[in-house]
Formats: C-alpha cells, sequence, structure tokens
C-alpha cells in the first residue's frame, strides 16, 4: 500500500472513531436527560395523585378542579396504584395488585425510588397523610422520547457515513497534496542515469522532511558525481598523460641504444628519462591522492584544527624550501580571547593538500617571486587569500582551471599534470569551504577560500 494510501486510511480512521465517540455520547447522554424528564414527569404525577386523593378533603371542589385539569393528562399506559399500610391498592377505582409487596417495601425503605421494567419507567414515592401512611407508584412507557431517539439515530447513522465518505476522500486528498514533492522527487530520481550525474532534485521551500531528504540527496548526488568524474576522468585521460612520459621514455632509451654513442650522450639521454619519470611519479602521486582524498572523507577523519596554526607551519615548510620571505603571511582581526573562530572542522593532511597546491602554483606561474597568504576574521567566518605576481589567467579561462586534467601553462617550466587544483577545489568543498579566483594577466592571481560559521 503506498504511503499516501496509509495516510489517508490512519487519518480516516481516527476521525471516524473520535466521531463515533462524539455521536455515541451525544446519543446516550440525549436518552439519559430524556429519561431523566420522563421521571420527573412520573414524579410530578405521584405528588398530583397524592393531593387528588389523599388531600382531597382538605382542598375545596375549586382547587381541586384546578389540579385535575392541569395535571391529569392521560400518559401512555399510564399505571398509577396508592397503596396503604396492608400493601393493598386503596382510592383508586382499579384495585388491581399490580406491583408486588416487594417493591412497595422497598419504597417504603427507601422513601422514593425510580426503575425501569422493560421500556416501562417507574416513580414510586412514600406519602405520609392523617390517614396513614401510603406508597404511590406510577409507571409508563415514554413513547415520545422512544420514537425522538429512533429519529435521532437514523439521523446520526446518516451523518456518520457521510462524514466518513468526506473525511476518506478528503483525507486522500489531503495525503495526495501533501506528498506530491515526493512524487516529484521519484519522478525526477529515475531520470538520473550514468550520463547525468550532475541532475539535482527539487530541494522545494517548504522545509520539511521530504526537502530535508531532497537536500541529503543532492548532497550525496554530488559525492558520487566527484566520485564518478574521478572515475571516469581518469578512464579517459589518465592513460594518455601516462603514455606520454613513458613513450617519450621509450623512444629515448631506444634512441640511445640505437648505436654506439658519447658518455655525454647517454648522460642527456638518462637525464631526459629521469625528467619523464618524474612527471609520471607526480602524475601517479596526484592521482594517489585524490583517490585518498575521497577514501578518507568517507572514513570521517575530520578535527578540529586552527587555521593560524596550519598556515604559520605552511609558511615554516615553503620557506625552507624557497627561501626567508618567499611566503608571506599576513593575519588580520584575529580574536583577542576567543579561538573559536579559529577553529575549522576537517581533515587536517586533506586541508594542507589543498593549501598547499595553491601555493604551489603560485610560485609556477609567478616564476617564484614571493607569495602572500592573508588569514582574515570577520563575523560571517574565515577568508584565506593567497595571491601571487605572476602572468595571470585569461578570464575566460578561469571557468576551467578547477576542471581535472586541465593545464593553462604555455611554457615548459609551467608543466603540470593539470590535478592540483581540481584536487584543492574539490577538497575546499567537502569540508563545505568555497573557493574563488581573481585574475589580471601580466600582474597576478588572487585565490579567496571562505570558511563560513554557522
Amino acid at each position: 500500500m503506498k504511503i499516501k494510501d496509509r495516510l489517508a486510511l490512519y487519518f480516516t480512521l481516527i476521525s471516524t472513531i473520535t466521531l463515533l465517540c462524539v455521536l455515541s455520547v451525544t446519543y446516550f447522554t440525549f436518552k439519559k436527560v430524556m429519561e431523566s424528564e420522563f421521571f420527573d414527569r412520573l414524579t410530578d404525577r405521584t405528588m398530583v395523585t397524592a393531593k387528588l386523593y389523599l388531600e382531597a378533603d382538605e382542598i375545596s371542589d375549586e382547587a381541586l378542579n384546578k389540579v385535575r385539569t392541569q395535571y391529569l393528562e392521560k400518559l401512555n399506559g399510564e399505571v398509577i396504584r396508592i397503596y396503604n399500610e396492608r400493601n393493598s391498592a386503596a382510592f383508586i377505582g382499579d384495585d388491581q395488585q399490580f406491583w408486588s409487596s416487594q417493591t412497595i417495601d422497598k419504597v417504603r425503605e427507601m422513601g422514593k425510588v425510580r426503575f425501569k421494567e422493560g421500556e416501562r419507567q417507574v416513580v414510586g414515592i412514600f406519602y405520609k397523610d392523617n390517614q396513614g401512611d401510603f406508597v404511590i407508584l406510577a409507571s409508563a412507557i415514554d413513547q415520545g422520547t422512544t420514537l425522538r431517539i429512533h429519529k435521532l439515530l437514523k439521523v446520526m447513522i446518516g451523518v456518520f457515513i457521510i462524514i466518513f465518505l468526506g473525511l476518506l476522500l478528503s483525507g486522500r486528498w489531503i495525503a495526495k497534496r501533501i506528498l506530491s514533492p515526493l512524487d516529484v522527487f521519484i519522478g525526477q530520481v529515475k531520470l538520473i542515469k550514468s550520463n547525468n550525474l550532475h541532475f539535482r532534485v527539487e530541494e522545494g521551500t517548504n522545509k520539511d522532511e521530504i526537502t530535508l531528504l531532497a537536500q541529503n540527496f543532492n548532497n550525496l548526488m554530488e559525492h558520487l558525481e566527484h566520485s564518478f568524474i574521478l572515475q571516469k576522468t581518469f578512464v579517459a585521460n589518465a592513460s594518455h598523460e601516462l603514455r606520454t612520459p613513458v613513450t617519450r621514455m621509450i623512444i629515448g632509451a631506444e634512441i640511445a641504444l640505437s648505436k654506439d654513442r658519447q658518455k655525454q650522450d647517454y648522460e642527456k639521454a638518462l637525464h631526459s628519462v629521469l625528467e619523464d619519470a618524474e612527471k609520471l611519479e607526480n602524475i601517479i602521486t596526484a592521482l594517489f591522492n585524490l583517490a585518498q582524498a575521497d577514501l578518507e572523507y568517507s572514513s570521517s577523519l575530520a578535527e578540529q584544527i586552527r587555521m593560524d596554526e596550519l598556515i604559520w607551519q605552511l609558511q615554516a615548510e615553503w620557506n625552507k624550501h624557497k627561501g626567508p620571505n618567499k611566503l608571506l603571511v599576513e593575519m588580520t582581526n584575529l580574536p583577542m580571547t576567543d579561538d573559536a573562530p579559529l577553529i575549522i572542522t576537517a581533515n587536517p593532511t586533506l586541508l594542507q593538500i589543498a593549501l598547499d597546491n595553491i601555493i604551489s602554483n603560485a610560485f609556477k606561474f609567478s616564476d617564484d617571486q614571493q607569495v602572500s597568504c592573508n588569514l582574515d576574521i570577520s563575523p560571517a567566518g574565515m577568508t584565506v587569500t593567497i595571491s601571487d605576481h605572476g602572468v595571470g589567467i585569461p578570464e575566460a579561462k578561469l571557468e576551467e582551471i578547477f576542471k581535472p586534467f586541465y593545464s593553462s601553462s604555455h611554457k615548459s617550466e609551467h608543466a603540470g599534470n593539470g590535478m592540483g587544483l581540481y584536487m584543492a577545489h574539490k577538497i575546499i568543498t567537502l569540508f563545505n569551504g568555497k573557493i574563488t579566483v581573481t585574475s589580471s594577466n601580466g600582474i597576478g592571481t588572487t585565490f579567496r577560500i571562505e570558511f563560513h560559521s554557522f
């Protein structure tokens, strides 16, 4: 059974049970009220009977006629008896006993009783008079109330059926309307194939569980897309990138071995092979690091890192290789007491790889000129900017630099494997960061990395 059908069914059952309880309470309350009113009428009947038959000698004829006219309207199936001290019927012409001595004695004992005998309602009172102690019992069938109760029951059954059908239809309509985003979600999920992993389902604006499901699904698809891109680009491009240095190594070795040569020729050939081997190693290392990035992220090896300490560590390592003050570090708006704004939750190894790749690019494309790194803290979060004074990147190519195996270098000394910035972008994105780049030809390039506070 579909969720919408289950929701409609549960909604209808709960509402129907509630309605049934309300109608039942109303029905039985009305019935009890009518019974109580009829008991009151019978009680009045017994009192009138006592006035007419027991105290008639004490009131005038005019008052007696008035009482008879006012109260002696015949009830349906009415029976009235007056019993004397010997429990014998008296005063009324019909001397049939009708009620047993046990019932009469019970009235004497309790003073006043009310009970039912089948459809008949009975009221009995104990009445003391100057002529003696008497028990008056009156009974009748409340046929009018019975008819009204039956009509009320029929009306309630009709109302119940109408409301039940209304609840069933409205419940299904409400469930269908509430779950319509889920139908859209399912339909969009069916459209996702291996050739369109970039497709994202609509998240909506309701901020309900379906929206959260869509958001989490999109996050999952983004991670799967990254992994699929890695696999696809590796299959499509890595073979070419790996084949080029291997081919040059083979050709260089074959040329060197084709005939006897001078020592310097062999050294030159070996240097060429060594350069190609180093390039091959760089490509393999980059691919391994990228695969490791996915593995470590999926293993949730994130921890709290102080960004200022990481940047000081990077400065010490780069200046050790490039020379003093090659990587200039500046920090602005640092908190005086609270360290929380300086802390980010990430994998320290991966985050260092990302920053190292950006700094490495800055040194390479500026021909080892000074590179600046600035850490700025604001209420919105932390911002790291890395700037160089290199050749710059054409505006048309700014959107391409984060793609795998893309390289914008035109000089052999700037050549790379095209994986550094892709890895940096991927790692920073994985840890909820944002990386942007601005560049001017001949002036330099600035990478801006933002981690927003939550």
